[in-house]
């Protein structure tokens, strides 16, 4: 047993065992352009979201049998200088906990006058649990 993330979690204050990420897709652009946050149990929902999501680019593999996907959208932005990155996954009080951060452009900031709409998709160990989004400082 590989005590490390659950050493990390006591060190950082974190309630719950630290569960392991990896980033499928993140950036500036997505094609969904409402607020959401996304649990992908299947090959079917993942076609159908990526099919939504980024239409134009090749559905990355994800092994549903080992593996989910849990991803947060933030709808369309008015100009550049917004993004989400999901900082960090585990299971608490039976649950699956997404903490996600959302960064804005400052109050005197130059940004691109251009729509975008912000997404971080990421895989995680496939789990029986409910999963709860958390909003992060």
């Amino acid at each position: 047993m590989n005590l490390v993330p659950l050493v990390i979690a006591v060190a950082l204050g974190v309630q719950g065992v630290v569960v392991p990420m990896r980033t499928i897709d993140q950036g500036p652009y997505s094609h969904i352009d409402e607020a959401r946050q996304v649990t992908v149990r299947s090959a079917d929902e993942w076609a159908q979201i990526w099919r939504a999501h980024a239409p134009e680019k090749p559905l990355p593999p994800v092994d549903f049998s080992r593996e989910m996907v849990v991803g947060v959208f933030l709808g369309t932005r008015p100009t550049a200088g917004y993004s989400v990155e999901i900082v960090g996954t585990r299971e608490a009080a039976g649950a699956l906990v997404v903490e996600y951060r959302v960064s804005s452009p400052g109050r005197d900031a130059m940004t691109a006058q251009v729509l975008t709409m912000p997404y971080h998709l990421v895989a995680v160990p496939k789990h029986a649990f409910a999963v709860k989004f958390e909003k992060v400082p």
